[in-house]
């Protein structure tokens, strides 16, 4: 019996998969399921999608699994108003022409193109959320807003959840097989599993003040920056844009630490704080809202308890300079998403789902590390960093942890478990247990990215036999159809070249084989999420024992 068809009380609603918490990893989470056909529910106790401009900052990897999953032109447009946001500037004061880029822009002189496809995004959370939301339920998601989840229980066969309307008061009984808690830094669902976290704990506090003014866009003139960290001694801060015109937010330090209260930032205290930051002492300054917020550094000692797994900031918090924290929750869900489905439709063994934490875990605390690093260079607002820390300089290393962190242990196949889950330099040489490179390839007349291959099925790269050395068949791609023919498992195989049997064409000069780090009478195999789980440097005897070996491996059958 599939197991998705595991059938239970008749009364009692049944999914594969429920979600507790419906902010941006949740609605992520429910979109990748979906995309899956992963039937699930999603329950979040807030009334509606966040009304924050936060969390904005989505890096290029985090595009590229958007891209994948069919939203990523929405969400672009949705993000129209900053899309000419791109630098980051350190200033006393936004009077005159004192201070310093960081940096400029993002993607100085467009290399990036040579690595993906996508390219960072702009977006805040409350224009991100409701485009994943009405995705996700275009796909089929069962998503309950203003609903909470009272208590779970985990057996051996699933998780029985009790959930209630905060509308109704109506309490409603939920079995699934899975749980994925999304809930937040100070998730219960982490908490009643007792699951610990390792890290420094809390770097520090601010204050979100949103806040309207008409005449700061004339002190900010043409500078379109991402963030502007102002240093003034007496009033330093963070400003941000949130349509360059008239709306903004201000992060300002808050230290409850000394007994500062949330209810000491009254609106003339913020009106005279933003001014003093700014350098106009006139300013026209109209707050909207304010909200606590809290930056901090732990990780979940483990992502999994029975059927129960942690995502997104219930797994870890870091320091929100260079956003890393939200792109890696998104991250989690994505490589969560396939597991569970190879899994519930049966071509993949339990065991797979425990890469999960083997995978997401390492790069969380490597990326949290970077991510206060990060806070140092940047002289965040109210972060007093320990003695000794050091930065690395501005933009240093920001591809390799956006782009370049990798599995050295998990459900891939030869990688060397003495790498390091985030490397110092980019390294995207098709390497088993890194993201799979971009080759810009011709497919049916057109133009598309390697990276658009990845997401239903394992892919299987190799040479199209007219375009092999000597001409000799090397038999990956027929083991790869026999295989498929003979398997549950979702394989599709791809024959790189120019000839009449090629599937895809490289485009230009690209070379598909050096790309991936093996020979044009190689293969490789790639995993749903887009990451390399096998490769080989050139034929073998059984191509297609070889080939089923390295799968088995790969999904612990």
């Amino acid at each position: 019996m599939n197991p998705r068809d595991e059938q239970t009380d008749p009364t009692t609603p049944q999914v594969p998969v429920l979600i507790v918490g419906g902010s941006l990893v949740g609605l992520s989470t429910s979109l990748f399921l979906g995309r899956l056909g992963v039937r699930h529910i999603l329950v979040e106790r807030h009334a509606g999608t966040s009304i924050h401009p936060r969390g904005r900052g989505n890096n290029v990897r985090t595009m590229e699994l958007f891209r994948a999953a069919g939203v990523e032109s929405d969400i672009r447009e949705a993000a129209a108003t900053l899309a000419d946001n791109h630098g980051i500037l350190q200033t006393p004061t936004l009077v005159g022409d004192a201070g310093e880029w960081l940096f400029k822009e993002i993607d100085a002189g467009g290399g990036l193109a040579r690595f993906s496809p996508s390219a960072w995004c702009l977006c805040s959370q409350n224009d991100l959320e409701p485009v994943l939301l009405d995705h996700a339920r275009n796909l089929g998601g069962d998503l309950r807003y203003a609903t909470e989840l009272m208590s779970f229980t985990d057996d051996p066969s699933g998780v029985t959840a009790v959930v209630k309307s905060r509308e109704t008061g109506e309490h409603t009984t939920i079995r699934a097989q899975y749980l994925v808690a999304a809930d937040g830094p100070r998730s219960p669902v982490r908490e009643q599993l007792g699951i610990e976290q390792s890290g420094p704990g809390d770097l520090f506090h601010n204050v979100s003040i949103t806040f309207r003014s008409r005449r700061l866009a004339d002190v900010v003139g043409d500078r379109r920056f991402i963030v502007c960290y102002l240093t003034s001694p007496d009033a330093d801060g963070a400003l941000l844009p949130v349509d360059n015109r008239e709306n903004w937010v201000f992060h300002a330090p808050w230290h409850p630490e000394h007994g500062e209260t949330l209810e000491e930032f009254t609106d003339e205290r913020c009106v005279a704080h933003i001014r003093r930051a700014i350098g106009v002492a006139d300013l026209d300054v109209e707050i909207t809202g304010r909200a606590p917020w809290h930056a901090a550094q732990r990780v979940a000692r483990r992502y999994r308890s029975g059927h129960v797994f942690l995502a997104g900031d219930s797994a870890h918090e870091m320091s929100p300079t260079g956003a890393f924290g939200s792109n890696t929750g998104i991250q989690d869900a994505h490589n969560l998403a396939w597991k569970l489905a190879a899994v519930l439709d049966g071509w993949a063994g339990e065991g797979l789902l425990d890469t999960y934490d083997v995978e997401r875990r390492p790069v969380a605390e490597a990326t949290s590390a970077r991510a206060a690093a990060r806070s140092v260079e940047h002289s965040h607002p109210g972060f007093a960093p320990p003695p000794g820390a050091q930065g690395g300089g501005p933009q240093r290393g920001i591809l390799n942890v956006a782009l370049g962190y990798r599995y050295p242990q998990g459900a891939v196949v030869g990688a060397d478990p003495a790498t390091p889950a985030v490397p110092e330099r980019l390294d995207l040489s098709g390497e088993p247990g890194s993201r799979a490179p971009h080759v810009p390839v011709l497919h049916q007349g057109e133009q598309i990215s390697t990276l658009d291959l990845y997401e239903r099925s394992f892919v299987l790269l190799s040479e199209a036999e007219a375009e092999a050395e000597a001409d000799v068949p090397n038999g990956w791609h027929e083991a790869a159809v026999r295989l498929a023919a003979s398997t549950s498992v979702p394989l599709t195989s791809y024959r790189l070249g120019d000839g009449p049997d090629a599937d895809l064409t490289p485009v230009g000069d690209a070379n598909w084989a050096a790309a991936h780090g093996t020979t044009p009478s190689g293969a490789v195999l790639v995993r749903p999420d887009g990451f390399v789980a096998w490769r080989s440097s050139g034929r073998v005897p059984d191509p297609e024992t070889t080939l089923r070996q390295a799968l088995d491996t790969v999904l612990a059958l």
